[in-house]
């Protein structure tokens, strides 16, 4: 695998947490709203990385079940930016061999 298949590997994975970050936020504002369907996220493998899937579901919105998931989502988001920073890394490294 490439350096920059990796990095966009990890950038589909930050997009996709940022989406999750985003039905968690709905679902907590809307959790008093009558009728309010919950948002869920599911992510799936694509060729390309990780892709965010929001559909909404019949259940009810736990407050702490989704501060939980904001947690999480937080947490992958972190270590997709990790390995982003590090693909670039190697890549400047790469470029600096290169010129000299």
């Amino acid at each position: 695998m490439s350096i920059s298949g990796i990095t966009n590997i990890a950038l589909s994975g930050m997009q996709a947490q940022t989406t999750r970050v985003s039905a968690i936020a709905n679902n907590i504002a809307n959790s008093g709203t009558p009728g309010y369907a919950k948002l869920n996220t599911s992510l799936t493998s694509t060729v390309s990385g990780v892709q965010a899937i929001v559909s909404p579901t019949d259940s009810d919105v736990d407050p702490a079940t989704e501060l939980t998931d904001l947690i999480d989502a937080e947490q992958s988001y972190k270590a997709n930016a990790v390995v982003f920073e590090t693909g670039a890394d190697m890549w400047e490294m790469l470029m600096s061999i290169k010129r000299d």
